[in-house]
């Protein structure tokens, strides 16, 4: 075996054994989150009595390239805590600093600052400070290693940016809730390929900035005029709340004190907002397309809200993959696909048509492609998770705040919070903290945030002044929260990174802790 291989051989054994010391993790500490028993039946699907719950029209080699990418993923992030356990028992060793970094260099891939482990007999060690700085590693592994590991499922995902303009839409712009249970919504939920063509923004409860989305749209329509592109493409905007169906109570959208039916019609009131100011400002044939979309965070299926033939979205009117699975699982995939399409034209009918400026068959056709790609995820949590999600509360590891970072898309792995400036993602961010001070700092571990800006390449000094954001937003972060920073509670990282590729987030620093190097 050559160096290269055992390489490969020594991370595949830190990575299984960090997962299943994250799985043991998660069943300790998040007691208060977990599921009741499983007595109610699984609305998709329950197997026994000669029933099995394998849906013909389920890509069960990409659930499977999926699975290995999540148990490659969390292990990074898992095993963290387990070796800082580990080490507070020895930090008064005379050698303590060496079996510290053969510990970490074994179980995690990486040495943690000599400086912060040299004088750890005198005083001891900082704990969150490791804690923070090996979360902030295992970000950058999980970029540095994007590549390799999305490689095995990214093209094989069924809705590619080909499907979305075949169903008449130039950008799709989603803006779930900034959950960290809804991270994983483009390559699992949905199984959307990601690409210049979908623009992902999280917002606590889902209630996305109007303003800034108007915006969005027009540098769109700049950016196509410019290059020349088909003006009958459209532009389509997706909300997504999320809810529990096992604990609806007190596991539903934070932000809207888990009351789904609050989550949903402030969902619809952005949206029409939305729809109004372009139509004002631009005139109503350039409004974007609407659609509402909800999440039941246990399970991992989806609903659909379509626009009447008036444009108006109903709480209570929707599509429902859950319900789908369980109608088609037994059939021959041909037959499953055909009930699902007579399913959604259907509905469509009982709406008297679709709202939709780009026509009905489009926007039909879209709904269609995401329930039956959402399907495969359904299975993929029977399968991989029992059918529900062991913690079906949060779990996450960091907070990531002003752009998306898109190079880790997993369910629970951080909460995310799309700003400009703290002062307008401040109602984000409070709701970011008051998880975390549940998830870690009643443990006495620390909150890791990444703040993240995005860069363009071809303006000159566009990389200096996102920098100089970064850093302006991380300190107004720390002046937010002085109570936790002082404490040492509170970790902050900043990262670049250009919006059209070639440069990858890439940490900046701070200058007054310790930050990872790559």
């Amino acid at each position: 075996m050559n160096t290269h291989k055992r390489q490969l051989a020594l991370r595949r054994v830190r990575d299984t054994a960090a997962h299943a010391s994250a799985v043991a993790r998660a069943s300790v500490i998040r007691a208060a989150s977990l599921a009741p028993e499983a007595t109610r039946p699984h609305p998709a699907c329950v197997p026994g009595e000669g029933r099995s719950c394998e849906h013909p029209l389920v890509d069960r080699d990409v659930n499977a390239a999926l699975y290995r990418y999540e148990q490659t993923i969390q292990g990074r992030f898992g095993a963290i805590e387990e070796v800082l356990r580990a080490l507070s028992a020895r930090q008064h060793d005379q050698d303590f600093a060496r079996q510290a970094q053969a510990v970490s260099e074994q179980r995690l891939g990486f040495r943690w600052p000599d400086e912060a482990l040299d004088n750890a007999w005198v005083s001891g060690v900082d704990m969150a400070g490791l804690y923070a700085y090996g979360t902030f590693k295992a970000i950058g592994r999980c970029i540095e290693g994007v590549d390799a590991d999305q490689a095995p499922w990214r093209t094989r995902l069924p809705v590619q940016p080909d499907v979305l303009r075949a169903c008449g839409y130039h950008t799709v712009d989603i803006s779930p809730c900034a959950d960290g249970r809804l991270q994983g919504l483009l390559p699992f939920i949905l199984r959307t390929a990601a690409s210049e063509g979908v623009l992902l923004k999280a917002y606590a409860g889902a209630l996305f900035d109007i303003e800034n989305d108007v915006a969005d749209w027009s540098q769109r329509q700049l950016e196509r005029i410019v290059a020349g592109e088909d003006g009958q493409l459209n532009h389509l905007k997706v909300a997504v709340y999320h809810f529990s169906s096992s604990s609806a109570c007190d596991q539903g959208c934070a932000a809207h004190g888990s009351q789904d039916a609050v989550a949903m019609a402030e969902a619809i009131g952005r949206l029409q907002g939305l729809h109004q100011a372009v139509a004002e400002q631009f005139g109503p044939d350039l409004a974007p397309d609407l659609m509402l979309m909800g999440l039941d965070t246990d399970l991992d299926a989806i609903r659909i809200h379509l626009p009447d033939v008036r444009g108006r979205i109903h709480t209570d009117r929707f599509l429902d993959s859950a319900s789908l699975y369980r109608e088609t699982v037994g059939m021959e995939a041909e037959r499953a696909m055909d009930h699902i399409r007579r399913a959604v034209a259907g509905h469509v009918h009982d709406l008297g048509g679709l709202g939709a400026r780009g026509g009905a068959h489009g926007m039909q056709a879209l709904a269609g492609a995401w329930l039956v790609a959402n399907l495969s995820q359904i299975e993929y949590v029977i399968e991989h998770h029992a059918g529900r999600y062991a913690v079906i509360g949060h779990d996450e590891h960091f907070i990531c705040a002003g752009d998306m970072l898109e190079q880790l898309q997993l369910r629970n792995q951080f909460y995310y919070a799309h700003l400009d400036t703290v002062e307008e993602g401040a109602a984000d961010l409070d709701v970011g903290v008051r998880i975390f001070t549940a998830l870690n700092m009643r443990r006495g571990l620390p909150l890791p945030v990444l703040v993240h800006f995005t860069y363009a390449s071809a303006v000159p000094g566009s990389r200096e002044r996102a920098v100089q954001r970064g850093r302006r937003v991380a300190a107004a972060v720390q002046a937010r929260y002085p109570d936790l920073h002082r404490r040492g509670l509170l970790h902050c990282e900043v990262a670049v990174s250009d919006r059209r590729g070639r440069e990858r987030p890439s940490f900046v620093g701070l200058g007054d802790q310790l930050h990872p190097t790559h």
